[in-house]
């Protein structure tokens, strides 16, 4: 019997890109570990807050690898694999699915320190793509996130037929809210990947 190939894991990280204490880097290193391939999309070295920038970054990444991949994204890296999806055919086909972890509100201001709706606007992360996606999804949603209200990922889940999971009060699921390790991320990754093709 042929062992059919297991995908190769894309990160998409958001715009703080590769954090050490990162359940991204964290899954990444374990995976790794674990005889898994995994790549991740490179840091910009300019044009940091550019939409357009990160998706071309991701397009490579894709487009590089053989064979079928599963994407997983964080924050920011949850819009640009969206915004990804609208102009990248030939490479979609290659993607079995996405773990979109804590999608943030773009078109509300955000918290102190964080890029206002004006540069977010003018830098070509909004408006968000509201359409299906071509792929299968799982959105994951905190209860209290500062930077997306569950209602509006729920909402945007809904307009990209993905599968909404809640996880509780874990803010925006980054080291500042105390993760770190987050070993669900693993389980709902091989959900994922032996959901039915089709």
């Amino acid at each position: 019997m042929n062992r059919i190939a297991e995908p190769v894991v894309v990160i998409v990280p958001g715009l703080r890109d590769h954090v050490e204490e990162h359940w991204q880097t964290v899954l990444a290193d374990r995976l790794t570990a674990a005889g898994r391939t995994v790549r991740t999309v490179p840091p910009l070295t300019e044009d940091r807050l550019s939409r357009e920038a990160r998706v071309a970054a991701l397009d490579e990444v894709v487009a590089e690898t053989a064979g079928p991949v599963v994407l997983v994204a964080h924050s920011a890296g949850v819009i640009t694999t969206v915004h990804w999806s609208r102009r990248s055919p030939v490479e979609q086909a290659q993607v079995r699915g996405a773990l979109l972890v804590t999608p943030p509100d773009f078109e509300r201001p955000l918290p102190e320190g964080y890029p206002t709706p004006e540069v977010l606007d003018k830098n070509g992360w909004t408006p968000v793509p509201r359409t299906p996606l071509p792929f299968p999804s799982i959105v994951a949603a905190s209860s209290n996130d500062p930077l997306g209200s569950v209602e509006s990922v729920s909402a945007l889940a809904r307009t990209w037929g993905g599968r909404l999971v809640e996880l509780g009060e874990v803010g925006h699921l980054n080291p500042a809210s105390g993760y770190g390790p987050w070993p669900r991320a693993e389980e709902l990754l091989r959900e994922l990947e032996h959901a039915p093709l089709g």
